[in-house]
């Protein structure tokens, strides 16, 4: 087990409609990997089955030690009371959530391929930020893809953990963990993979090698 949750494994749900108990499954296999912190992340479903999940994951992760943070929707966050939110470009500023959710919850920041909004970021109070997406990625084939100097910059000039995410897998991530990334997010990598537990586990073993590249 890592010595904070911000550090390690992030693994992200898969947008996809599996029933319940698998998600809850494949969320267990990847804690059994050494996941310490899940995203729920879920554009499928409307907002009682949303709560639904998420309530069961809420459960489920709290039994295995696990932290669960909750994507985009902070009121679902507030409602249930997860142990945090991560906010993309149109959710609300962190202010707003720290605010709602309190002093102690983990808030994280999509900061894409640009500094100054993590820095904002940093400076209203978010618990972390994330970066990418570095590789292609068939989750947002779309998205920016800033250069592994990003977070060696973000490294330089900010205090708080950094994400790194965007088609990472357990051969490129030691890049990004050399560059200065603290977590890699992974949806993919972990939940398509045969082995969800030692996919996880070979991600987690990135973090425990002390030789990252």
């Amino acid at each position: 087990m890592t010595p904070t949750p911000l550090h390690g494994l992030y693994a992200i749900t898969p947008d996809t409609a599996l029933p319940l108990a698998t998600l809850i499954e494949q969320v267990s296999a990847t804690i059994a990997g050494g996941a310490r912190l899940i995203q729920y992340r879920d554009k499928t479903h409307g907002r009682d089955e949303r709560r639904r999940r998420a309530s069961a994951l809420l459960a489920g992760c709290r039994a295995a030690g696990a932290l669960l943070i909750i994507n985009d929707d902070l009121d679902l966050a507030v409602a249930l009371g997860t142990d945090g939110v991560h906010l993309g470009r149109d959710d609300p500023d962190p202010r707003t959530a720290r605010e709602r959710l309190g002093a102690s919850a983990i808030i994280g920041v999509s900061c894409y391929d640009q500094l100054a909004p993590a820095e904002t970021a940093a400076a209203a109070g978010a618990s972390y930020v994330a970066f990418g997406s570095f590789f292609p990625s068939p989750t947002k084939p779309n998205a920016a893809r800033p250069n592994l100097s990003l977070l060696t910059e973000a490294r330089r000039r900010l205090a708080l953990p950094l994400v790194a995410i965007g088609g990472i897998t357990s051969h490129n991530g030691g890049s990004l963990i050399a560059a200065g990334a603290d977590m890699l997010a992974v949806v993919t990598g972990v939940f398509d993979q045969p082995d969800i537990t030692a996919a996880a586990r070979a991600y987690t073993d990135l973090f425990l090698s002390g030789d990252p590249l």
